[in-house]
């Protein structure tokens, strides 16, 4: 099954990837062998993700959430969706 996920990097930081084996993909980027930005942020802890039915959903999903401010994807992380929902509604500065 193909999944989205969130790395918790060594800098505080927050990668976000799609796979179809999660297992080895933690493992190439745990060994320096996945992504560049993973590379010089080991060590790395998977902090979320899901399980989609097909590829082209989870790496949709990984589009979207890349896009999101830190702030955002810890409140997905913590699954706390009031939280989330505040920070998807756009705030403008008067």
């Amino acid at each position: 099954m193909p999944y989205m996920y969130i790395l918790f990097c060594s800098d505080g930081t927050f990668y976000t990837g799609s796979t179809w084996d999660m297992e080895k993909r933690l493992s190439e980027h745990n060994s320096g062998e996945g992504a560049n930005y993973t590379k010089e942020r080991r060590p790395l802890n998977l902090v979320y993700y899901k399980e989609y039915s097909r590829i082209e959903d989870a790496f949709h999903r990984e589009k979207q959430v890349q896009n999101w401010s830190h702030a955002k994807k810890k409140a997905l992380i913590d699954g706390d969706l009031e939280k989330l929902k505040q920070k998807a509604k756009k705030s403008f500065k008067k």
